[in-house]
């Protein structure tokens, strides 16, 4: 037997009809959701980005360290400065350092350099990745699947966004250390997405692309 404290589970036993019936509700809200490129100036509340963030923070992660920060960003000065330092990475990507298989995967989405969504969004939520942490001692301490928690977290943060009815784009320009500068984080974490969160403009697009069906991303034995 283990000596470190427990709780009681809280857990809801729901029958398999209910199970079925709120689990397709809940896929089909999710295969909807699309990422934006063009998204609305409106503002969205702080405290719905709170109530999304602590979803996210819920996620499992490796011996229960939650090595993720993120970093709610809606200051138009800030925005402004990411969006320089990130399109300045982005012109070098397009520009050859991608490669051309990668420029070609690129091309049906219509994307180039310019992100100018990086302003025009509400909210940046810039995540983070803790590579390691501190103990109570001052001591470095070791975190163990940081990034596959992290990613866990992400995913999870983007259906909660969803689900409040938000718009997300993914956006990754590497480097991204210029985001450790502009947002003041350590050197011990990293910075792994760029979330772009708001709601779409009015009359926005979106590519015309379909998720693969069952049978195709499933094995069951």
């Amino acid at each position: 037997m283990s000596d470190h404290q427990t709780i009681p589970l809280a857990f809801e036993a729901i029958a398999p009809e209910e199970s079925r019936k709120r689990l397709a509700a809940f896929a089909t809200r999710l295969r909807k959701r699309r990422t934006v490129r063009d998204f609305s100036a409106e503002p969205v509340p702080q405290d719905i980005i709170e109530q999304a963030i602590l979803a996210a923070g819920s996620a499992p992660s490796g011996a229960n360290q939650q090595p993720w920060t993120f970093v709610a960003i809606s200051d138009a000065s800030v925005k402004s400065r990411i969006r320089a330092a990130a399109e300045e990475e982005e012109k070098a990507f397009y520009a050859g350092r991608a490669g051309e298989e990668w420029l070609e995967a690129l091309a049906p989405l219509g994307t180039d350099w310019e992100k100018p969504f990086l302003e025009t969004a509400p909210w940046l939520i810039a995540i983070f990745m803790q590579r390691w942490g501190q103990g109570p001692d001052g001591k470095r301490v070791k975190h163990y699947y940081a990034l596959e928690s992290v990613g866990i977290a992400v995913g999870f943060l983007i259906a909660a966004l969803h689900e409040a009815g938000l718009a997300t784009l993914t956006h990754t320009p590497s480097p991204m250390g210029f985001l450790n500068e502009i947002c003041g984080r350590p050197d011990n974490e990293k910075a792994i997405v760029l979330l772009v969160v708001g709601k779409p403009a009015e009359g926005c697009r979106v590519p015309a692309i379909a998720k693969k069906p069952l049978d195709e991303i499933a094995r069951f034995i």
